[in-house]
């Protein structure tokens, strides 16, 4: 029984191997040639597997690219739902924003490696791929809505334009420090100032949903 239990996650360990390597090659293509100059048969190509199975698991040709970000889709909400007794959702999320500042999370904006900011000039510069982080900041809201629906009793309305403002803040703060980024300034530069700027929006952010941090 328990090497058949195994089975599904070695599984599931193999796909998401096969996921991030196709997506891998795909980012090597689409940095050194451009998005729009690479087609889906070049991509699968370079990751050895077959058309078919690169659209089993990427839908669209933008996928490739999100899927660099898909762990952080539900980010806000995985911190909501784990904070300690007794925090409130958004003191869980500003320490959680701060804590990615100090590490350069590239979600934050603030990592200046090469690969990074190439990757986030791309994203700004192709418009398919721009509506395509909507569409993931759409389901970082509705994720993050849920949480606080399911853990701090908040009412469907209010948690849905709690999550809204909070997510909306963050992807803010985030092409904040990517842009400053982008322009050069070092990311041991902006530390500071992107510090400051986040304690102001998540203090704006809990002064208007004070019963959210109340």
């Amino acid at each position: 029984m328990g090497a058949m239990n195994s089975k599904p996650g070695l599984r599931e360990r193999k796909k998401q191997r096969t996921r991030a390597a196709i997506s891998e090659a795909a980012i090597t293509l689409f940095l050194e040639h451009g998005f729009t100059r690479v087609s889906v048969a070049q991509v699968a190509e370079a990751a050895e597997v077959s058309r078919r199975t690169l659209f089993a698991y990427f839908p669209t040709k933008e996928d490739l690219v999100v899927h660099r970000f898909a762990d952080h889709e539900t980010e806000a909400a995985r911190v909501v739902r784990a904070r300690p007794a007794g925090t409130t959702p958004l003191t869980a999320l500003r320490e959680h924003f701060l804590r990615g500042l100090r590490e350069r999370d590239p979600i934050t904006g603030l990592n200046d490696r090469p690969g990074i900011l190439a990757l986030h000039r791309m994203i700004l510069d192709t418009p398919s791929l721009v509506a395509r982080m909507e569409r993931f900041k759409t389901g970082a809201e509705r994720a993050l809505a849920e949480a606080l629906r399911e853990t701090a009793a908040t009412p469907e309305l209010t948690a849905r334009l709690a999550a809204a403002q909070i997510v909306a803040v963050q992807w803010a703060l985030a092409n904040d420090n990517a842009e400053r980024l982008a322009y050069g300034e070092p990311a041991d530069e902006r530390y500071a100032g992107a510090v400051q700027d986040a304690e102001h929006a998540f203090a704006l952010l809990e002064n208007g949903l004070h019963r959210l941090a109340s």
